[in-house]
């Protein structure tokens, strides 16, 4: 494994030649992942930060990987990729006002109804910018929309739910995923999803009902791919996340949003914004909803939170002005107003 081919400086301080490949910093994070679980799993030497023994001086401790020269080269690394141009970009938050948007959009009765099957129809010849998808494909949007932004799911694990993973009740309906990458030994928390009167596009237990009346799905992935004609493919196979992406940018240009900003995260980070800024939810609360870990030494959740590309909620020249009100998100229609 050679850490250096991140690098654009060789280990005696010379430059690489511009035509070299160089990894980007994320590989650089996985490389340093993947040392910090060698010597800490593999070796058992723990994940103390290495350091010398107090008992022998001449005597090392702890994980080499968690050490004060690591966090400074990759402190370095950073700061070199930031000044070459190669910052990795976040996917931008999606809000709750453009899923208002897009669900009230979809929801016009030419866009939502489901037409009878004929070949080629709903987007692959159609002139019509609003044509790309029937109201088969639609039904499907929202209902993977509500539950990635209220589970705060990546769109990959949301695509991957199954039929019998959902249980209904009275109010609501449960969602109990089968895997999580920070449960990996069982004990997964299920999501209590109720009915949602007041935000109606938000709604998942309606988004979902609407869907399954649409796709007739009785057994397998929930959402699946789709042949012509606005139709489910017979094969049980789930959308990709790949498709999904292409369809979800479609749906932006429907309602005017340029789509380059988001991604596969969008949900997940406007998931977690939705429910700390619009229902105050504390941090902790956060975290247990979305099965994320309780220790912040990493802060990931800060990166869902607080992202230099997601759009700013005060001028900037407004912080300290006494003649203006701070601005406070309307809770109904998603605007910024000093009144809210």
């Amino acid at each position: 494994m050679d850490v250096t081919r991140c690098d654009s400086v060789k280990l005696n301080g010379m430059n690489k030649p511009s035509t070299n490949e160089r990894g980007s910093y994320g590989h650089a994070q996985k490389m340093q992942v993947a040392m910090t679980y060698v010597f800490g799993c593999l070796q058992r030497l723990g994940n103390l930060p290495w350091h010398e023994s107090e008992l022998h001086s001449s005597q090392m401790l702890g994980n080499p990987s968690v050490s004060v020269e690591v966090s400074s080269y990759m402190c370095s690394l950073w700061r070199h990729k930031v000044q070459a141009g190669e910052v990795a970009v976040s996917a931008h938050a999606i809000t709750s006002h453009i899923l208002k948007r897009m669900y009230y959009f979809n929801h016009h009765p030419e866009n939502w109804a489901i037409l009878d099957y004929w070949p080629g129809g709903h987007g692959d010849s159609s002139s019509e910018s609003s044509h790309w998808a029937g109201g088969c494909i639609r039904h499907c949007l929202h209902a993977a929309y509500t539950i990635a932004f209220l589970c705060m799911l990546h769109s990959d694990k949301a695509l991957k739910i199954q039929l019998h993973d959902l249980h209904f009740f009275s109010n609501g309906l449960i969602l109990m995923l089968p895997f999580r990458k920070t449960h990996q030994n069982g004990d997964i928390k299920p999501f209590w999803l109720w009915i949602m009167p007041t935000e109606a596009h938000l709604c998942a237990v309606q988004a979902i009902a609407e869907w399954i009346m649409a796709s007739r799905i009785v057994t397998g992935y929930w959402f699946q791919k789709f042949a012509s004609g606005d139709r489910i493919a017979e094969a049980n196979q789930p959308l990709t996340s790949e498709r999904f992406l292409e369809l979800f940018c479609n749906n932006l240009l429907d309602i005017g949003v340029d789509p380059l900003p988001y991604g596969t995260h969008s949900f997940q980070h406007g998931g977690c914004q939705y429910l700390h800024i619009e229902h105050q939810w504390p941090l902790h609360c956060i975290c247990e909803w979305g099965g994320w870990s309780l220790e912040f030494t990493n802060l990931t959740i800060v990166k869902y939170l607080i992202s230099h590309n997601d759009d700013a909620t005060e001028p900037h020249e407004h912080f300290f002005n006494p003649d203006h009100s701070p601005s406070v998100k309307c809770l109904h229609c998603g605007r910024l107003c000093p009144c809210a």
